[in-house]
């Protein structure tokens, strides 16, 4: 990644440790220079429909479970925390067949009015105008992502993903820093949720409370830590938690999922 790029998308959008007050701005040259190397976006203008046509391609021609899965494992010893929510974008998209906004309507809408869509927990609209990609690749490289289950989010994630090209080895301190987590979920008490969870990862891989948070929130969205009863308060105050917002100790991590995508390091 190249730095000076990273530093203006930072800059952009954060100042002394909180978001920049007063308006986005930068100057021509410098969003230039950061589009160039595929930090910053021109405003997209797009629907839909076109979105799910660009995942559709994506899923085809470019990307696999083994390429996110690398990608997620490769951050976690080298803190790359841009490389990790491709796991929950891939997971939320890959069977997400061609179909129209209006094909299969809501009646009752949780996340979108898009029956495909709602279904999976994605959030989309039926046409994006003008859409800032900017703020959304900046809390990607800063945090992991925020709006982790956002249609065009999915889209901006894997499409970075492809075009970035890393080398994503998987290293031995990888594998044991997922052991770790792995055995951190299994430690939990039955009453405990996401934020204790979140406490006992704290050693087990250089993070903040932020990232750590967005990792338990991949891991949601993956189906790795789902909630068994959806219907339980949450726990906290002044909490975001969303695909974890449920979650307890007692519900631990599914079995399925871990084999499916970590089976081959465990």
């Amino acid at each position: 990644m190249d730095q000076k790029a990273r530093k203006i998308l930072m800059q952009t959008y954060w100042q002394s440790g909180g978001w920049r007050s007063g308006g986005y701005t930068y100057t021509e040259e410098d969003f230039q220079y950061a589009k160039s190397k595929g930090l910053m976006f021109d405003r997209l203008t797009i629907s839909h429909d076109e979105c799910v046509q660009r995942l559709r391609q994506l899923h085809e021609k470019f990307l696999t479970k083994e390429l996110v899965v690398k990608a997620f494992l490769h951050s976690l010893s080298t803190r790359k925390v841009h490389l990790r929510s491709a796991l929950s974008s891939w997971a939320l998209t890959h069977d997400l067949p061609m179909h129209t906004y209006d094909e299969q309507p809501v009646a009752l809408v949780s996340y979108s009015g898009c029956g495909y869509c709602n279904e999976r927990k994605i959030m989309s609209n039926a046409t994006y105008a003008n859409e800032d990609l900017n703020v959304l690749n900046f809390e990607r490289i800063k945090w992991g992502g925020v709006r982790l289950n956002w249609l065009i989010y999915c889209l901006l994630d894997l499409e970075c993903l492809v075009k970035e090209q890393e080398a994503l080895n998987v290293s031995e301190d990888d594998v044991a820093i997922l052991k770790q987590m792995v055995a951190a979920i299994e430690s939990c008490n039955d009453t405990d949720a996401a934020r204790q969870l979140e406490k006992r990862w704290k050693d087990v891989f250089k993070s903040n409370q932020h990232e750590r948070d967005v990792v338990m929130e991949i891991w949601g969205y993956a189906g790795l830590l789902v909630s068994k009863d959806d219907y339980r308060k949450e726990r906290g105050r002044g909490t975001d938690f969303m695909s974890m917002a449920t979650w307890r100790g007692q519900d631990g991590y599914s079995q399925e999922k871990m084999k499916f995508y970590f089976g081959s390091y465990l």
